[in-house]
């Protein structure tokens, strides 16, 4: 079969992948928060510290909802590219960047690893730029929907490094954080 997809076949290819695909990575995200009791609600991160970059809480569940929504079209969109050059391997990216995503929750609120979820947060900053970078490759407008991911990632990271300058003490802590008071 040598005959391309019409414009009517392509957006409802796109369509039924972003139905799977965006509920399925709010799902994860929720999932991976809700494992690692996520939030000011949790006793070790409420003891510690805040930087004076940190938004207010509901700021939080409001981006992340937003950039997991975004992230959802923006693979749909490459999923729904069949038959472009480099397809597989932004899709592969997309997968590996998600799964560190997914990850950062539960080493710093569940195990309490501040400076191991900046290694991570690294990590990630590396993977979504290399993401981008392939997204782009395969449907442009893609990439841009993870620009406002890269960013709050890139944010996240420099808020996780000022957790850990002003929480020292409670990296790798088991319970709640250890306040120490040198007066």
């Amino acid at each position: 079969m040598t005959e391309l997809a019409s414009p009517a076949q392509l957006r409802a290819a796109f369509l039924r992948w972003a139905l799977v695909l965006v509920p399925g990575i709010l799902m994860l995200g929720f999932l991976s928060g809700m494992a690692a009791s996520s939030g000011p609600d949790n006793p070790w991160f409420s003891a510690l510290t805040k930087p004076s970059l940190f938004p207010p809480p509901a700021t939080f569940g409001i981006v992340w909802s937003i950039l997991y929504v975004l992230m959802g079209f923006a693979l749909a969109m490459v999923v729904a590219a069949r038959g472009a050059a480099g397809r597989g391997i932004a899709i592969a990216a997309f997968v590996v960047q998600l799964l560190l995503n997914l990850a950062w929750s539960p080493l710093f609120f569940g195990l309490h690893r501040i400076s191991g979820a900046l290694y991570l947060l690294l990590a990630i900053d590396v993977a979504v730029l290399v993401t981008v970078a392939l997204f782009r490759k395969v449907r442009p407008r893609a990439a841009a929907l993870l620009l406002p991911y890269l960013a709050w990632v890139l944010f996240a990271t420099v808020l996780n490094w000022q957790f850990l300058q002003a929480n020292p003490e409670a990296d790798g802590a088991s319970g709640p954080a250890v306040s120490i008071d040198l007066q």
